[in-house]
């Protein structure tokens, strides 16, 4: 790819700098600003170059939500800010793009505004592209989606990745060649679209760990009793996987009819019951091998991480960031709970990317990376 480390001369360029502050709101505040603060570098980089920095980003899936909040937050960091909330495509914005110096930056409204971003039109790739002379992607987290301000846009600007997007590639890459040994973990709900990781890691990886909802699927093709759980809706090729002797599943759980919750083994679920976590007695097991590991990838929860089911994650977590392995963490809720332990510092590398990062890892390839080149 080529990167912003490569540009020279951009002092007084216009720099249209895609980025991903796509962050949880709630009661009107902002609950994480981790995609925020990973964003800043490219920020601070292009300004002490003196370039012209118009960022845009989206929030929600439709865009209902305005960047406000997100442009108070940035404000609190970045000098010589300011956010625009005029519509993407309106005179208005046009003349603060017009206006701007050398060294300011101003951040568009929500992408996901208008029609033309989530299709990719061309007529609106186009017009968002009139805004700048360069353009830079440090948005990780929608390179799998082929998006106008994603893909589209390349067509119009030469186009470059920013330091963050560099940060995820580098680090994700350290499992294709990985160090010995290697565990991955792999959490969280949507077993189909994580069923490329399991078929890739089982053959890169020493331990495959699956926990999460996606455990529950791996139960019940065991012909283990899973009561209530959710579970997928056919068993893609799962029993081929049972045989893998790399694949370890919860030996023990923690179920819940709906009043108290308990732990029982894994095979002995009643029928009014859910799965809910993983159990201790198979934590304490995945901890020999986090410390016997030189190199850690995990994606996803292992328990129902909405419902407060956190402690198995929680003693995983803190057992990894005491270790002296390489360790690589990715999926929102994940890294949301890293943050809310306060042990991000002792993690080798958290991952702002969700999907994007399931799939970097399935295909060591994204659309939004493959236009960079």
């Amino acid at each position: 790819m080529k990167t912003i480390k490569e540009l020279k001369n951009i002092s007084g360029k216009r720099v249209l700098l895609r980025a991903d502050f796509n962050v949880p709101i709630k009661n009107g505040k902002i609950i994480s600003t981790f995609r925020i603060d990973k964003t800043i570098p490219t920020i601070s980089f292009l300004q002490k170059k003196g370039a012209k920095v118009i960022i845009i980003s989206h929030l929600g899936d439709k865009g209902e939500e305005s960047l406000e909040l997100v442009g108070k937050e940035l404000g609190k960091h970045i000098k010589d800010f300011r956010f625009i909330s005029s519509p993407i495509l309106s005179d208005e914005t046009e003349n603060e793009v017009k206006t701007l110096k050398k060294g300011e930056v101003i951040l568009l409204e929500n992408l996901r505004r208008e029609d033309g971003e989530k299709k990719n039109f061309p007529s609106f790739a186009r017009a968002i592209s009139r805004y700048g002379d360069i353009y830079v992607n440090d948005a990780f987290s929608v390179c799998h989606r082929e998006h106008a301000s994603v893909v589209g846009i390349t067509a119009h600007i030469p186009g470059y990745a920013g330091l963050q997007l560099i940060n995820e590639i580098e680090n994700l890459s350290q499992v294709f060649e990985p160090k010995h040994p290697f565990l991955f973990i792999l959490g969280g709900a949507k077993f189909e679209t994580k069923i490329p990781l399991v078929k890739k890691f089982l053959r890169l990886a020493d331990d495959v760990f699956i926990g999460g909802a996606i455990a529950n699927d791996f139960l019940k093709a065991r012909g283990y009793e899973v009561g209530n759980s959710l579970v997928g809706e056919s068993n893609f090729q799962i029993p081929l996987f049972l045989k893998n002797k790399k694949l370890i599943l919860p030996e023990d759980v923690v179920a819940f009819d709906g009043h108290k919750k308990r732990v029982t083994q894994a095979e002995d679920v009643l029928p009014n019951e859910s799965i809910l976590d993983v159990g201790p007695e198979t934590i304490s097991k995945i901890k020999e091998l986090v410390d016997k590991s030189k190199l850690i990838l995990w994606n996803g929860p292992l328990g129902k991480y909405e419902d407060g089911f956190l402690g198995s994650s929680s003693l995983l977590l803190k057992a990894i960031a005491k270790s002296k392995a390489t360790s690589i963490v990715g999926g929102g809720d994940t890294v949301a709970l890293v943050t809310k332990l306060k042990i991000g510092n002792k993690i080798s590398f958290l991952s702002t990317g969700g999907g994007a990062s399931l799939d970097f890892l399935s295909k060591g390839m994204l659309p939004g990376l493959r236009v960079l080149k």
